[in-house]
């Protein structure tokens, strides 16, 4: 776009819009990994894609939290297992991909949720369950743009742990998949998002039914959930994806690229692409990453930097 100065003078400031996109960074941390146990490691990925090794951790280990980006530049990891019990704790992340020590617990401690931005500078936390395993839940949380996360938030839709969020359209944000030890059931369910942070009723799932798979925004307004398990033991492990259109429609399977496996997690980077990482495959902790173009395209296993770990989170900041 060019923008005129005055006295004559123009400059094209396409460049700057190009370069605000570009800075877009991602940050994966916590997770659970043998022999180490619980993680509270980070990694983070620069904006073309390439992730560094590990940054010494800071808050509670855990696994399975959710991580979300808000703020428009920050990002928050919430919630999770540190062992044999749950928590409610944050960890807010700053645009320079800096983690702060534990934030005092908001709403109900659980484990094996979701999360994803909405609005343009929130976020939101959704589902999971309790541990010991009592409780599944539906019940999510907002995040302010200041990082400040909000009381629990009466459920909306099925209830379910292990499933995957994302934002699509600019600003709205989708929950998908998914896992009930209640019922014994696996779903491909999704639950949309408004822009102000409103949960839809379950929309009938399209593709594989499967659980502790990962998604992440690719190309400005789309989506993209990739791998996980369709045993509710995890014994069958997946590589293959879906695609969320800029109105929140699941497309069908996608075949597979690189190694399947689930508990992995995925954000975006470069302000249009996204980027899988880590997980467990059929027989061991892995560390690799797979980025995702702009156009949804999903590549080849990228040699794996930091520990090997599963039931971890990631999402987006920038500086």
């Amino acid at each position: 776009m060019t923008t005129k100065l005055g006295l004559g003078v123009t400059y094209d400031d396409t460049s700057l819009e190009t370069s605000a996109k570009s800075a877009v960074r991602a940050i994966f941390g916590y997770g659970y990994g043998s022999p180490s146990g619980v993680y509270n490691s980070v990694n983070l990925v620069n904006n073309y894609g390439t992730i560094v090794g590990d940054v010494t951790g800071v808050g509670t280990a855990r696994s399975s939290p959710g991580a979300t980006s808000y703020g428009g530049d920050k990002a928050i990891f919430g919630y999770g297992s540190p062992s044999s019990v749950v928590t409610a704790v944050t960890n807010l992340v700053s645009n320079l991909g800096v983690v702060s020590g534990d934030v005092t617990g908001v709403g109900t401690a659980r484990s094996g949720l979701a999360a994803a931005g909405y609005g343009g500078d929130k976020g939101i936390f959704g589902y999971g369950l309790s541990i010991p395993a009592s409780a599944v839940y539906s019940l999510t949380n907002l995040v302010s743009n200041t990082g400040v996360v909000g009381t629990d938030v009466t459920g909306v839709g099925t209830a379910r742990y292990g499933l995957a969020a994302a934002s699509y359209g600019g600003d709205k944000a989708i929950f998908g998949y998914g896992y009930s030890f209640i019922t014994y059931t696996q779903y491909s369910l999704t639950n949309l998002v408004s822009n102000t942070g409103v949960v839809s009723t379950d929309v009938t799932g399209v593709g594989s039914v499967r659980a502790a798979l990962a998604a992440a925004g690719y190309g400005g307004d789309k989506a993209i959930f990739g791998y996980g398990n369709d045993n509710p033991m995890g014994s069958n492990v997946l590589n293959m994806t879906n695609k969320v259109s800029n109105t929140g429609v699941v497309s069908t399977n996608t075949t597979g690229v690189g190694t399947a496996r689930s508990g992995l997690a995925a954000a975006g980077y470069g302000g249009d692409k996204a980027i899988f990482g880590y997980g467990q495959s059929s027989s061991s902790y892995v560390n690799m990453t797979n980025k995702v173009s702009n156009t949804g395209v999903v590549s080849t296993d990228t040699t794996g930097v930091g520990a090997a770990r599963d039931s971890l989170a990631a999402a987006s900041y920038s500086s």
